[in-house]
């Protein structure tokens, strides 16, 4: 089963072209022989100060329900329940005064903190 660009529900979290970049520019300075790019892993885990928190990570490993939504060179990974609290987001990367960081647009969220890590649902 294809479980890039072609799955239906790859559609439902968007990658932006800022975060794409930063992603290549993560995977550039990991100076990894290996051919094949790791990944973007995107979850939502039980936590944070509002129930709910955003995690990041580069991996290889892919569970067999896991979702890869393309970004340039490589893929950012999803895993089926975290896309359902992230559906109709955008991960995306900022540069300010405050740091830098990736950064989810979650429409899904019904508050958040104030760093942006944590959010609730309804």
């Amino acid at each position: 089963m294809d479980k890039t660009a072609d799955h239906p529900t790859s559609t439902r979290f968007r990658v932006s072209d800022g975060a794409v970049r930063r992603l290549r520019e993560i995977i550039e300075e990991q100076d990894d022989p290996t051919p094949t790019p790791p990944g973007l892993r995107v979850s939502v885990l039980a936590g944070g100060c509002n129930g709910f928190q955003y995690k990041f990570a580069l991996e290889r490993d892919l569970a067999p329900d896991d979702i890869l939504i393309p970004a340039g060179e490589t893929h950012v990974i999803v895993d089926p329940a975290s896309l359902d609290l992230l559906d109709g987001g955008e991960l995306d990367f900022k540069d300010s005064l405050m740091g830098a960081h990736f950064t989810i647009h979650n429409p899904q969220a019904t508050s958040s903190c104030g760093c942006g890590t944590s959010f609730s649902v309804d």
